[in-house]
């Protein structure tokens, strides 16, 4: 049985997650620095391309010395749930569901949040124990979509991915999500100041 409610404690304090995708490892260490300093805490760095492997494992040692932890995003084979895995990364993250992969990750000791976007994959992901879902792209789901969710899959944790700004964060948290992702937001500070107001607390970046 798969089980991830490792993210119960991981998500329980944080309503925001940043993703940092492409950027390099220089300029990611910088965007995560930058989240950890708003009071992000959770940070996924996509994995497509051998530099991403070098950003996260950048992150991850950065990430080491707050005491810190760093999750592998994109991770859609076996293969690169072992390449997660040998750069430190903690958990990994899919844009679909693919048991397969679930199963993968968590021999390899890192709780797996699987991409669904229909009723079908939310149900034959909780029916397998992964109760926390990413929903990708949850700009093009839009809020509605959750709260129609939530209906037959009350059990069932959101985190929605794919598109948000930080003027759309709000929004779907009101519609019962869990979490809301958001990325490009923290090399923008413009977007800094609007992101730092839907954080707990209200902190100012």
């Amino acid at each position: 049985m798969l089980d991830n409610s490792w993210f119960d404690d991981y998500f329980a304090a944080m309503p925001v997650m940043a993703i940092l995708r492409g950027m390099g490892p220089e300029r990611t260490v910088t965007a995560a620095t930058r989240a950890w300093d708003l009071g992000l805490t959770a940070v996924e760095i996509p994995i497509q391309r051998p530099a991403d492997i070098e950003a996260l494992r950048a992150v991850v040692a950065e990430a080491a010395g707050r005491g810190l932890i760093v999750g592998a995003g994109t991770v859609t084979s076996v293969e690169r749930v072992a390449l997660a895995a040998g750069a430190g990364a903690r958990y990994t993250v899919a844009p679909g569901l693919d048991l397969q992969v679930a199963e993968a990750s968590q021999q390899a000791g890192l709780p797996h949040l699987p991409g669904v976007a229909t009723a079908t994959e939310i149900h034959t992901a909780t029916r397998s124990g992964l109760r926390w879902v990413k929903a990708f792209p949850a700009a093009a789901l839009g809020p509605i979509w959750f709260k129609a969710m939530a209906g037959p899959f009350p059990d069932a944790r959101f985190v929605a991915t794919g598109g948000l700004s930080p003027a759309d964060v709000p929004a779907f948290l009101d519609a019962g999500v869990r979490v809301a992702a958001v990325g490009s937001a923290l090399l923008d500070p413009a977007q800094l100041t609007a992101l730092s107001a839907v954080l707990p607390g209200g902190r100012k970046g």
